[in-house]
């Protein structure tokens, strides 16, 4: 069915011109916009025959001083753990490769991590690798015991993942990598950094993640889910096939599939 590598896609028009080239290669097509994509609700809808909101991302201002909007709370756990803790951000992580998949499979046993969101080792050298990423890393005693890759892209930094030790976890240190993070963006004119949204399909107040987010952020923006069906006929053979009752969900074939 193929797979179109997307990392950050802002100009759809440009995508539109590639998919040309390739169509007949593909049944279906869903993408996920850039909050800071240069296009609005209505642009997208001329495209895409399915169209909705899909997360509210958070988003920190960074022509605001972050102390004066980042959380209270989070900015007491990072001061204390940078007590102990030094912070160093590096523009060739590859470099950091063998340290970064030890945190992330910290992270996979702890979480119970399985499927697409479980990174190979392969996987995790080539995002390395790609030009604007770079990794916040929390050391103790000479010893990376977290990180935090960023992906900068013009003047707008994405948070892709972050990972830590246990030694990290007793001492709070992703405030403080967090914290480092920010300054270290504004101390290099970057105007805007999307934190993401929560975790899950629905938006939940509650949810842990979404908390330490909004701790960091003073904006949301909305990013869009969007599909197109390029081959009818394969589409609604591959749903009858999977007996996949009407939905919402798209493509529908593939329902269930993070469950």
């Amino acid at each position: 069915m193929g797979c179109y590598p997307l990392f950050a896609c802002r100009n759809w028009f440009k995508l539109h011109e590639d998919l040309e080239e390739i169509v007949s290669e593909f049944v279906s097509l869903t993408l996920v916009t850039d909050p800071f994509g240069d296009f609005d609700q209505r642009y997208l809808a001329r495209y895409f025959q399915t169209l909705k909101p899909f997360k509210r991302h958070f988003i920190a201002d960074l022509s605001q001083d972050p102390e004066r909007f980042v959380d209270k709370h989070h900015r007491y756990y990072a001061r204390k753990s940078l007590r102990d803790m030094q912070v160093d951000v590096c523009d060739k992580p590859l470099q950091y490769a063998e340290e970064w998949v030890a945190l992330y499979d910290n992270l996979i046993v702890r979480h119970n991590i399985s499927g697409i969101k479980a990174f190979s080792r392969d996987s995790f050298l080539k995002q390395l690798q790609t030009p604007g990423v770079i990794i916040v890393l929390g050391k103790l005693g000479g010893k990376v015991i977290g990180a935090h890759m960023v992906v900068i892209h013009g003047d707008v930094a994405y948070s892709h993942l972050s990972a830590f030790s246990d030694a990290a976890y007793k001492s709070r240190a992703s405030y403080g990598i967090y914290w480092m993070t920010l300054k270290y963006l504004k101390d290099h004119e970057i105007r805007n950094f999307d934190l993401g949204a929560n975790a899950g399909f629905e938006e939940n107040g509650q949810d842990g993640l979404a908390k330490f987010k909004r701790g960091w952020g003073n904006d949301r923006r909305t990013a869009y889910l969007s599909g197109c069906i390029f081959d009818s006929a394969k589409y609604s053979e591959i749903v009858t096939m999977r007996s996949i009752a009407v939905t919402d969900y798209f493509p529908a074939y593939r329902k269930g599939e993070f469950e």
